[in-house]
């Protein structure tokens, strides 16, 4: 039986910035994704501009959204 909380992590550069805290993200395999930010980062008020390398992460049922968890320096 598989797991429920099986995530995919892929990383990618933030290509557009969207109301609410969501972002358009280009990751390594060249697909645009939308992408929200995690609580941790909007906690932390970590800013995150266009041009920025982000580490995204993806659930397995729905690889088409994801959740911002890092920005890469």
């Amino acid at each position: 039986m598989s797991d429920k909380k099986e995530k995919i992590y892929e990383e990618g550069i933030i290509v557009e910035s969207l109301p609410n805290a969501n972002f358009k993200v280009k990751t390594d395999n060249g697909y645009i994704k939308l992408c929200y930010l995690a609580g941790k980062v909007r906690i932390n008020y970590i800013k995150i501009f266009p041009g920025d390398r982000v580490r995204v992460e993806f659930d397995a049922y729905d690889p088409r959204r994801g959740r911002i968890v890092f920005r890469i320096k």
